[in-house]
């Protein structure tokens, strides 16, 4: 694995954010390309018969480009979201979004946050490498929705032991197992079970950074993508369907093969960003929801502009090394 791809966990940075949750996407359609309307621009609540949710790894807070704040705040603007679930805020980019936007947040000591233009009706919970709140996303009928932001464990990385190594299937999930990743969505959807139970009244939403493929992404069909593997069902993604989380992203977009939904990465189309062997391209962020009050309406994964690969990138203006996942469901 590249030590460019992961450094956000540092030892020190894998250490906060461990004990803090143990203590309690580029290919696909684009995004609406228009910007805001009058009437849902940020801080107005969009009407509640629709909910547009987004995943956004931010990138070390966007430090890696020149005006990470403002360009992460170019986005939100254009592309509309109600509520987000972020990662590798850096224990700031949450709050300073918020700040700007005037809305809700919570923001963690160093990875995770969220930002809604709904308010919080409750305190964050935590898992293991995810967080979470209730959002109250009408006024007038009380509806909610519970919104949790993971960011799973990153080495080592499946990817890199397919297609660098070749590796039998076995060994590989061995290997996610030993990433951290396996454990933490185990312990995850044993913690949001009796939220799922109870999501056709309270609809779940688990957003994030799985540092995963999907097993609805590695098929037969697309073997070609996948450096020749064909089946390989991903223990992560496995883990939440099991729990009853549906994949919003394949939902609207059931085809692969047409649709690959690549987040990771459009900075590293080289293994070191401009140089090396191809980096194996996957979607390795996720919008998952549970609840029949919801319906998928459409879902793209996106990219501002044209990047430039590391380490020429801080120009970009797209402020992140992944692409955005955005879902638009209907409710009710």
């Amino acid at each position: 694995m590249s030590a460019k791809r992961r450094v956000f966990l540092s030892a020190t940075g894998a250490a906060v954010a461990l004990a803090a949750t143990a203590a309690v996407a580029v290919a696909g359609p684009v995004a609406n390309p228009d910007g805001p309307s009058e009437s849902a621009r940020p801080g107005m609540p969009a009407a509640a018969s629709e909910l547009r949710v987004m995943t956004l790894n931010l990138w070390h807070g966007g430090a890696k480009v020149d005006d990470g704040l403002a360009k992460q705040l170019a986005v939100i603007e254009k592309h509309r979201p109600d509520v987000v679930g972020l990662q590798e805020t850096s224990g700031h980019s949450a709050r300073e979004l918020a700040e700007e936007l005037g809305w809700d947040h919570w923001q963690s000591d160093a990875d995770l946050g969220i930002i809604s233009r709904f308010p919080f009706t409750s305190e964050v919970e935590t898992s293991q490498a995810a967080a979470g709140v209730r959002i109250r996303i009408d006024e007038t009928t009380g509806q909610e929705v519970e919104l949790w932001t993971a960011h799973l464990g990153y080495d080592p990385y499946g990817p890199y032991d397919a297609c660098f190594d070749g590796m039998a299937v076995e060994d590989i999930f061995q290997r996610e197992a030993r990433s951290g990743r396996t454990p933490q969505a185990e312990a995850i959807a044993k913690d949001l079970a009796p939220k799922i139970a109870a999501a056709d009244e309270t609809p779940v939403l688990l957003v994030g950074d799985f540092n995963t493929p999907s097993h609805l992404d590695w098929t037969k069909a697309t073997k070609d993508s996948h450096c020749g593997y064909g089946q390989v069902d991903w223990p992560v993604t496995k883990i939440f369907e099991k729990a009853g989380l549906k994949d919003s992203f394949r939902e609207a977009n059931p085809d692969p093969a047409a649709v690959p939904g690549n987040t990771w990465s459009p900075v590293y189309p080289k293994h070191e960003g401009s140089t090396g062997v191809d980096e194996p391209q996957d979607r390795i962020d996720f919008i998952d929801y549970a609840g029949d009050k919801l319906t998928v309406k459409d879902s793209v994964s996106f990219v501002e502009g044209d990047p430039k690969p590391v380490p020429d990138q801080a120009g970009n203006a797209w402020p992140t090394d992944h692409a955005a996942v955005l879902t638009t469901f209907t409710v009710g």
